[in-house]
């Protein structure tokens, strides 16, 4: 089996997901799929000074799926609604009506391997929305109402260090994530 990358409609990858699925066992090709994936990572975003964890898809509007694609499997997944589109095709032979087929490229071992990486134990790793250089300003604790740089992230801690000025002098402070909002 091999990998192939399917466009969908932006918000509709589960609704694909669960269609192909249902539709290949329903046909009895369950033997010719394999995996589908959407490729997500958890991501720490606070809100109104409340932690939360957001499941966060890698590549919206995108389906990896692992299948022998016969023409039978390239067509069920071809006519799910939500499908636009196998991502990468090349032009080959032709089909009953004489025009050229659309033939699906499978994704190299190499891109399969990043992207089950990316997407598996490191994709479930929280990942924070800050970033050193992102200007903020802190929302509560002793420094409340006072704006700055970050200069680190410690995403175990879920801490953030920001430089803010305190007397004229450039002073880091350290303050969780759920006490800092983007400028």
């Amino acid at each position: 089996m091999d990998w192939y990358v399917v466009h969908t409609l932006t918000g509709k990858e589960n609704q694909v997901k669960q269609t192909i699925e249902n539709t290949a066992h329903k046909r009895e090709l369950d033997h010719l799929l394999g995996r589908i994936l959407i490729p997500t990572e958890i991501e720490i975003r606070s809100t109104g000074g409340k932690r939360r964890e957001i499941k966060r898809k890698l590549y919206p509007g995108y389906v990896v799926v692992e299948a022998d694609l016969t023409d039978e499997i390239r067509h069920l997944i071809q006519q799910t609604d939500g499908v636009t589109k196998f991502l990468t095709t090349r032009w080959e032979g032709e089909d009953d009506d004489n025009a050229p087929r659309d033939v699906p490229i499978p994704l190299s071992s190499e891109e399969v391997e990043r992207m089950l990486q990316r997407a598996g134990e490191e994709g479930q790793k929280p990942k924070a929305v800050w970033s050193p250089g992102d200007a903020v300003r802190i929302t509560e604790g002793p420094f409340a109402e006072f704006s700055g740089k970050i200069t680190e992230v410690n995403i175990e801690r879920e801490t953030v260090k920001v430089l803010i000025s305190i007397f004229g002098r450039e002073t880091p402070v350290e303050v969780d994530f759920t006490q800092i909002e983007k400028i």
